[in-house]
């Protein structure tokens, strides 16, 4: 899907640099930190999740545990 991405002139000169660094194109590079924060929040979305739902049923049992 196109889209247009708008940057800072210090946004676009950083993303500029760090593609030169790794001889890639900035679209590359940029593609790659969308994939990397999408999945990186995904999972910590996931365990959130987990944690206030499952958490709860077994607050008894951990409470035991902890005596």
């Amino acid at each position: 899907m196109p889209m247009t991405l708008r940057l800072s002139d210090d946004e676009a000169d950083a993303l500029r640099r760090r593609a030169e660094f790794e001889s890639r194109s900035m679209q590359d590079v940029a593609k790659q930190a969308v994939r990397e924060y999408v999945e990186n929040h995904s999972r910590r979305d996931l365990l959130e999740n987990v944690l206030e739902t499952e958490l709860p049923r077994y607050t008894e049992a951990l409470e035991r545990l902890g005596r």
